[in-house]
């Protein structure tokens, strides 16, 4: 074991992620409208969870990579920091072009795969600027601080979130048009994803300006590493960790298997689901994203995720007033999961407020709680790779859930609306799934 890592102020804690502000401002952009888009686009209901495969896909390829990479890597910048500039930088590119995926010129397939290319690349992207943040807490933060520092993080990813989530909707009331031509994606969306490019710059460049990361003797002192002793190239085989990993490691991704397949059905149907339930339109017919209705509903969906978000910021400050991180977790998700049937149920789109407010909760355990267990297993060693594979199980349950999607959306009758109670059915499995993980920190307490 090393030395103990010094508390870090509160202002240290606050630049370390500031950055996730921005980055997850894009997230949401792209989460709330990329089946919007597609569905403009032309998109059949049945398939629009096929084009959900790709994020998942290139964060569980790409999270991996960045974290092997950074754990060998150091520079004038830093360690985790480079890539972070990197992924920034393909990010703001992408997502200039994505949202205009209809107004090119080319054919309705050549659209769709033009967007399917730029989602591929924009998430690629994304997940390099988002990575670094959370190896970056695990790399500085010493055990009595790194449930606070992860709730801050929680904070600000869910209040860049708010923002992402809003901007359609506040583009559509100062009168930019959430109309467009067939095909062709409203301009309040477009400069939607102009302005999240812009905020997630300047987020980002703050944390760049103000963060100096540990040099490598200093972080091999504090993570119990020895650096006189060479390293076994089998050591850093990505099969091998994955053999040594702690059961902390498969445990929680047993919880996060049920938590993001739950919200990935969330993403892929909120538009319609909103549309549906308290629009009234039918979007079981093969023009509804023609629809004037739609397009309302699918800004007012918008709407509700920020609302999401809202309720995880809130959510985050009660978090560390739990005495024990699995009672936490548990009861967080199982409100949730109430959040997410009580959808199929009301039909006015104010008092869905309450669902997602509900939704919000579980949100904010998943993005602190899991990585706050995790990292607690964890020595120094192998950390940033650890902490890609971790991903994994948050990409992996993503992409089972969006080849499925299609298969259960005709079991449930075609209404998307019926996914959201197949999600909170899955939230409830991910909350008795909470039971099967150790938490060191309380055993260490004990």
């Amino acid at each position: 074991m090393g030395n103990t890592k010094p508390n870090l102020s509160l202002k240290q804690l606050w630049m370390l992620s500031f950055g996730f502000f921005g980055v997850q401002a894009a997230f949401s952009l792209q989460s709330a409208n990329t089946s919007r888009i597609f569905a403009t686009l032309g998109a059949d209901p049945h398939d629009l969870s096929y084009f959900w495969i790709l994020p998942p896909l290139m964060g569980m390829i790409v999270q991996p990579i960045v974290g092997s990479l950074s754990d060998k890597t150091w520079c004038r910048l830093g360690r985790r920091i480079p890539y972070l500039l990197v992924g920034t930088i393909i990010a703001v590119a992408v997502m200039c072009l994505f949202p205009n995926a209809g107004s090119l010129g080319l054919t309705m397939g050549g659209a769709m795969i033009f967007g399917a290319a730029s989602l591929m690349l924009l998430d690629t992207s994304l997940n390099m600027g988002m990575q670094p943040f959370k190896m970056m807490v695990g790399d500085m933060v010493n055990e009595k601080q790194k449930a606070k520092a992860f709730s801050i993080q929680s904070f600000l990813c869910n209040a860049g979130a708010v923002l992402g989530f809003l901007f359609p909707f506040i583009f559509a009331l100062v009168g930019i048009s959430s109309e467009a031509p067939e095909g062709e994606v409203p301009d309040s969306v477009k400069w939607s994803f102009y302005l999240g490019a812009a905020l997630m710059v300047l987020c980002v460049m703050l944390t760049v300006l103000k963060v100096k990361e540990m040099p490598p003797k200093e972080y091999a002192e504090y993570h119990g590493i020895d650096t006189s002793k060479p390293k076994e190239k089998s050591s850093n085989n990505v099969f091998t960790l994955l053999k040594n990993a702690p059961k902390t490691f498969w445990t929680v991704g047993l919880v996060q298997f049920f938590c993001w397949a739950a919200f990935m059905y969330m993403w892929t149907y909120n538009p319609a689901a909103v549309a549906d339930t308290a629009f009234g339109v039918d979007c079981s017919a093969a023009d509804y994203a023609k629809m004037r209705d739609y397009q309302k509903a699918a800004d007012w969906g918008g709407v509700l995720m920020g609302v999401q978000s809202i309720g995880a910021v809130l959510w985050a400050l009660v978090i560390p007033k739990f005495r024990r991180l699995k009672v936490a977790y548990s009861t967080s998700l199982l409100i949730g999961a109430l959040g997410f049937v009580s959808v199929f149920f009301i039909h006015n789109q104010y008092l869905l407020i309450l669902s997602y407010l509900m939704i919000g909760v579980a949100w904010a355990a998943m993005l602190a709680l899991p990585f706050t267990l995790f990292t607690n297993s964890l020595s120094g060693d192998h950390l940033g790779t650890y902490m890609g594979l971790f991903n994994c199980a948050i990409c992996l349950p993503q992409i089972v859930a969006a080849l499925c999607g299609g298969a259960i959306l005709k079991l449930v009758g075609g209404v998307q609306v019926n996914m959201f109670v197949v999600a909170g059915v899955l939230l409830v499995l991910g909350a008795l799934a909470v039971k099967l993980v150790e938490d060191k920190t309380e055993q260490k307490t004990a």
